[in-house]
């Protein structure tokens, strides 16, 4: 059985409070309100709890809970009428009841959410994705596939249409079309889908495993068994145990007709892993395979047992989900005439002094309000400028006393012990000067203010480079593909900052050859990959100093910022933000 998640996380869109009582406000000039104005607030609040609670207990496996906390989330976003929330409901309600064997009840779970596709299309592509997995499972075998093309349509990425691909040959497989199978997969695999980095390695595993049976099934076994091995391979690998369950089954039917303890032996491996992830199905079709080749009534009973079962466990949950929805709808429509009638009630009395008494509280408060975020700003701002500052003197302070004086120290030596009236003398005297005076340039560059206008990429770029040295090659990669434009001036300060430390880092510390700034852009996220060939470090030490620095720098962009490094293997740094 296929499983869907859609995010693990319940998102919450935060309201700013004084959006909030601006809101409130302009209630008090409407004198045709019907309806207490702090109450869909109050019901947003509340359905992002139900619905923080469905997740856990989704994670929990408690799915009657979690379908009646995803139902009740879903009623309370009605009435707010946030279809955002209202569809990842739908659908997690959906995937709930095709995980216990609800399929015609999961089609009529998904049509609730269609009204709302056309203002979410993001989830377009999840709900005919559903929409095909409960048509397949009900061997709707032609309408599975229509779902999964529709699910491709609603893709912008060839990435994300790997899945749904996949889905449809599985399909074709079923309907014993093994050639068209192949075609699809065979096209996945000629395509390098699976070599982008967003694919995993899971991915590729299944797709291996699919069309090795289909090449079994089209009856070029050698071809078929080298691809159902290297699926095997790679799912054991990262630790697939889930997915592992499908490759012992594909080489318990590729043995079936060759070798009957072989195909015995697989059949009871995935047996075994079935049982230990309680997956029915997969356990039906195992014993299915053992009571074919011959292996006694034994699994014959087991398969009886187990499928009687998982029937009566599986009306049981289509019953339960059912009175679920019944008697939410039976509670919203009295709760929706109970609150009418009390609203009705209450509105024509306290109306009049509410919106009084409302409007100077709400004066008086937005008046401290806004004289205390003020002041609070007004003083952060004064704090970071002063850090800001007390960092750049100690950083200067640090360089000085670092590489400046003992350079000074040598020359004022020198002059003092050596005849200066030979010229090769003089020669190395103003060789040593002028080196001094490279290092005062130095450090002047990285702590001058920067130009974040028109030259900005130039600039960036001229800092990047002169860190180049004969034992140093830093080279940069799309600097230019980024409309440095359209960035925030905060983001670039801090870019240039953090790429500031990170060669001087390099610099004092990494003794590397080669040096890799790599830019990009999606139109919406920047990308920048550091690496450098040095001597690195082990990964508990890195984030300290300068490095520490970096992290504040991009967690105030609400950006991400992840070090990879060991000893001897070189130093790579990913860093990310939005555009």
């Amino acid at each position: 059985m296929i499983l869907l998640l859609i995010s693990g996380k319940v998102r919450f869109m935060l309201r700013s409070p004084i959006f909030c009582l601006f809101t409130l406000l302009l209630f008090l000039s409407c004198k045709k309100e019907t309806s207490i104005p702090i109450k869909p607030d109050k019901s947003k609040k509340y359905g992002n709890s139900l619905q923080q609670k469905a997740v856990e207990e989704f994670k929990k496996s408690n799915y009657n809970s979690a379908f009646y906390y995803f139902n009740k989330s879903k009623i309370i976003y009605e009435s707010t009428k946030d279809s955002a929330e209202i569809v990842y409901s739908v659908i997690q309600m959906a995937n709930i009841q095709q995980i216990n064997g609800d399929y015609y009840g999961s089609k009529e779970t998904l049509t609730e959410a269609l009204p709302y596709v056309k203002k979410e299309f993001n989830y377009s592509a999840a709900i005919n994705n559903l929409f095909g997995i409960a048509d397949k499972e009900l061997s709707l075998y032609n309408d599975a596939i229509y779902y999964y093309g529709q699910a491709i349509k609603s893709v912008t990425d060839s990435v994300s249409t790997v899945s749904p691909l996949n889905n449809i040959a599985v399909v074709y497989i079923k309907q014993k079309k093994y050639n068209k199978a192949v075609e699809i997969l065979e096209s996945i695999l000629n395509k390098n889908f699976l070599d982008n980095k967003i694919t995993s390695i899971k991915s590729k595993a299944r797709i291996n495993d699919n069309l090795g049976f289909a090449y079994f099934k089209e009856g070029m076994e050698e071809k078929g068994f080298q691809l159902l091995n290297e699926g095997l391979k790679l799912r054991t690998q990262i630790n697939d145990e889930y997915g592992t369950i499908g490759s012992y089954l594909h080489f318990a039917e590729f043995y079936s007709k060759k070798n009957i303890s072989k195909s015995n032996e697989y059949a009871k491996k995935a047996y075994e892993t079935a049982t230990s992830f309680n997956s029915v199905d997969e356990r039906l079709k195992a014993l299915s395979i053992l009571i074919t080749n011959g292996s006694g009534t034994k699994y014959a009973q087991k398969y009886i047992s187990i499928n009687d079962s998982i029937i009566s466990v599986r009306n049981n949950f289509k019953n339960k989900f059912a009175k679920i929805k019944y008697d939410s709808k039976k509670e919203k429509d009295e709760n929706q005439k109970l609150r009418l009638k009390n609203a009705e009630n209450l509105l024509s009395i306290q109306r009049g002094e509410y919106q009084q008494y409302l409007f100077i509280t709400i004066s008086l408060f937005l008046a401290v309000l806004i004289f205390y975020l003020r002041k609070y700003y007004r003083n952060k701002n004064r704090t970071e400028k002063l850090q800001t500052a007390y960092d750049t003197e100690t950083r200067i302070a640090k360089d000085i006393h670092d590489e400046l004086a003992n350079d000074v120290f040598n020359t004022i030596t020198f002059t003092q012990t050596q005849p200066l009236e030979f010229e090769s003398t003089k020669e190395n005297l103003i060789q040593k000067l002028d080196h001094i005076y490279t290092r005062v340039r130095g450090i002047s560059k990285e702590n001058n203010s920067i130009d974040i206008k028109t030259n900005y990429a130039l600039n960036l770029k001229e800092m990047l480079s002169t860190y180049n040295s004969d034992h140093t090659n830093v080279i940069i990669n799309s600097i230019e593909k980024l409309n440095w434009d359209l960035i925030d001036e905060i983001k670039k300060v801090t870019i240039y900052r953090v790429l500031q430390e990170l060669m001087v880092n390099m610099k004092k510390h990494s003794q590397a050859s080669l040096v890799v700034v790599k830019f990009d852009c999606n139109g919406k996220t920047i990308f920048i990959d550091y690496t450098d060939n040095g001597k690195g470090t082990q990964k508990h030490k890195i984030i300290k100093n300068g490095l520490q620095n970096m992290e504040n720098r991009i967690l105030s962009t609400k950006g991400t910022i992840t070090f990879d490094t060991e000893p001897d293997k070189g130093f790579r740094v990913k860093i990310t933000m939005p555009k």
